[in-house]
């Protein structure tokens, strides 16, 4: 299959596919999609950013259009690891279904129950959904799933890193075991492996490029700075480089704090991670998909779900915790053929760890110069003297007696289980 045009698709879902600008699939979609198309398991494996979510939205839609007869139920169900990808899916449904009658509904954590159970109610022929949120309804025998015929476990890797796989083992009971089942994931580990083979029968294989390390479209750079010259750093990369940056940080905290010193320095910055509301990863999200936002800063378990076309540059601003998940991070750039860079900053103590993700991706990363002149983060950063009253800023505060200070160092040491030794 070289074209779209080539499938037997129905006409309104192949003007769809131009209206979307759909009109040379990617290797996954060539090889994935013809053969769920004949109904049978699947188990498919590329890179992040190569197509997968086509691959599998394309034949649920045609197989939908199919069944003008059947009953009336939830008759697909995706299952993916996070509120942001589930929200995705279900826009590119929405495309894709355009002017049919097919309608999708997304059940997540963070969002309006009542509105998900409302569309649901109203009737649906396919949920996303999260697995946690969907197995409390479940629970709650507030949505059924007996009519389900076609199964997807997207991303399936990120899901069992993230702890579902009890979850998911909950929900594969209730389903229908007469079904089809396709698994779309990054990696093949042992776990997604003995995933497959409980769940799957005979499925087709496809496995597509190098699932340990980034695609070749990525150029994949390397600093080597302290770590109170990071800012720094990510501040002259701003300057000197064109194009959106995703800015990957190990702690919620960290994201927040480093967006925050970014927006300080004139740079037009978010974060998103677990501790937001929906709304605010929501409005996060877009603001930098539009480009109202430059730099968005992330932690790994929101990143999980960023899928943000024409990300020029992602940085490691903090290293994973997981060597495989710079594959990931990386994965945010340099999709569906375009060129992106990835670029990592480390610690002269962190040599070690550089060596781990090295050897997993059988890589060496470009390594850059760094220059002397970066300024280092001070107290001044957070709190700079400009924020005191201009006629003020000379005076000095009063010197505190040496005796009123004791006992405050004594409350210190005890809080933390220390001896205080006071002269």
């Amino acid at each position: 299959m070289n074209a779209f045009s080539e499938l037997s698709l129905s006409p309104l879902l192949q003007n769809n596919l131009i209206a979307q600008e759909f009109r040379q699939p990617t290797p996954v979609q060539q090889q994935a999609i013809p053969a769920v198309l004949t109904g049978r398991d699947a188990v498919v494996t590329a890179q992040t950013g190569t197509g997968k979510t086509l691959a599998f939205l394309l034949p649920i839609i045609q197989s939908l259009l199919q069944q003008t007869d059947a009953a009336p139920g939830i008759r697909s169900l995706i299952l993916t690891p996070t509120r942001e990808l589930a929200i995705q899916i279900a826009d590119e449904f929405s495309k894709l279904a355009q002017g049919t009658s097919l309608r999708a509904a997304v059940v997540v954590g963070g969002m309006s129950e009542q509105n998900q159970l409302h569309a649901i109610r109203r009737g649906v022929q396919v949920v996303i959904a999260t697995p946690g949120r969907l197995a409390d309804y479940l629970n709650r025998r507030l949505v059924k799933l007996e009519t389900v015929s076609m199964l997807v476990l997207d991303e399936a890797d990120r899901m069992l890193d993230m702890g579902f796989l009890p979850t998911i083992t909950k929900i594969m009971t209730v389903l229908p075991k007469q079904r089809q089942t396709m698994c779309f994931s990054a990696t093949m580990e042992s776990s997604v492996a003995k995933l497959t083979q409980s769940y799957l029968k005979n499925p087709v294989r496809v496995a597509i490029g190098s699932t340990t390390k980034p695609a070749e479209e990525i150029t994949l750079h390397y600093y080597e700075v302290e770590q109170d010259c990071k800012l720094s750093l990510l501040k002259q990369m701003l300057e000197e480089q064109s194009g959106s940056f995703l800015v990957f940080a190990r702690t919620k905290h960290g994201a927040d704090r480093l967006a925050k010193r970014l927006a300080r320095g004139g740079s037009t910055a978010t974060a998103i991670h677990g501790n937001r509301s929906q709304s605010q990863r929501n409005r996060a999200l877009r603001g930098f998909q539009e480009g109202e936002y430059r730099v968005l800063v992330a932690t790994d378990v929101a990143a999980r779900g960023i899928h943000v076309e024409g990300i020029a540059h992602v940085v490691n601003y903090d290293l994973p915790q997981a060597p495989e998940d710079f594959i990931h991070r990386a994965g945010r750039t340099g999709r569906a053929g375009r060129s992106g860079i990835a670029s990592t900053f480390g610690t002269r103590s962190e040599r070690t760890e550089i060596g781990r993700i090295e050897k997993l991706i059988n890589a060496r990363m470009i390594r850059r110069d760094v220059s002397a002149n970066l300024q280092r983060e001070t107290r001044s950063t957070e709190a700079p003297a400009e924020s005191q009253p201009a006629n003020n800023r000379h005076r000095q505060a009063p010197a505190q007696p040496r005796a009123a200070a004791r006992p405050s160092v004594r409350r210190w040491g005890r809080r933390f289980g220390r001896r205080s030794r006071v002269a």
